[in-house]
């Protein structure tokens, strides 16, 4: 399959580890001009470097809070003055707090509200004017599994996630005739360091240790193991490439069959 990414402009966001660094090795790998960005300057440089043993091509990387909208726009400018736009958009961001209702007051709610939304908000905001003078772009939202069925002791995530659902789906509408393509992909239980940080979280919650804990949720898989960030990365970059031409304003779940909900 020719995924036409070759020399295309892909920014992906929070992609110095887990699974924003997968996708952008990937498109790496399929020929497209990639844009890192995190904060932090030494996991990005760490990250275009392994990218590069992996590839031979190291990618450009930007510090980016995505927090600030002013830092959002400057990756976006960065992009533009180094590959001459932006084609594509994965929008990443790492996971808010753990915890239920009681756990959070008005603080928390409004970080996880700019972390793992507004973020998202602002940075499509930004790439459109290069899209639209392009006549074609597509935009990717990772979110979580909770997309489809809420994941217990993350209310923070539940909600946010959720809510770049509905937003994808109102800007599948309004942006399908320009050629703008958009879609949204729930990790499950794929291994990074968020989900062994939450499974350690579970584990002290149970009373079991981390293996007796990871055991119990694996058995909860089909598949009976967690999925690799390449694997999930994969599905990223189909939709958010031009072999795509007919998805948009769809929530995919990448979990290995864990989640019960249609």
């Amino acid at each position: 399959m020719n995924t036409d990414l070759i020399g295309k402009s892909v920014i992906v966001l929070a992609s110095s580890k887990g699974l924003g660094k997968a996708a952008a090795q990937l498109y790496v790998e399929e020929g497209a001009q990639v844009l890192l960005s995190s904060r932090s300057e030494s996991e990005l440089e760490n990250a275009a470097l392994e990218i590069e043993e992996e590839t031979g091509t190291k990618p450009a990387y930007v510090v980016c809070d995505i927090r600030n909208a002013d830092e959002i726009k400057k990756l976006v400018e960065k992009a533009t003055a180094l590959h001459g736009g932006v084609d594509v958009l994965v929008n990443n961001a790492g996971g808010p707090p753990a915890g239920g209702f009681d756990a959070f007051g008005d603080e928390e709610w409004q970080g996880a509200f700019e972390l793992n939304l507004l973020s998202f908000v602002r940075a499509i905001r930004a790439v459109l004017p290069s899209m639209r003078e392009r006549g074609a772009g597509r935009i990717v939202n990772i979110a979580s599994s909770s997309i489809k069925e809420p994941v217990e002791g993350l209310i923070l995530s539940n909600t946010f996630r959720t809510a770049i659902v509905g937003m994808s789906k109102t800007l599948a509408k309004e942006l399908g005739g320009e050629n703008i393509l958009i879609n949204t992909v729930g990790p499950g239980r794929i291994a990074t360091d968020r989900v062994e940080a939450l499974d350690h979280i579970r584990a002290a919650k149970l009373g079991l240790s981390y293996d007796e804990a990871k055991e119990q949720l694996m058995d909860a898989i089909p598949m009976g193991r967690y999925g690799t960030p390449d694997e999930f990365a994969r599905t990223i970059v189909f939709l958010g490439s031009f072999a795509n031409t007919y998805v948009t304003g769809q929530s995919i779940v990448v979990d290995g069959g864990a989640t019960k909900a249609y």
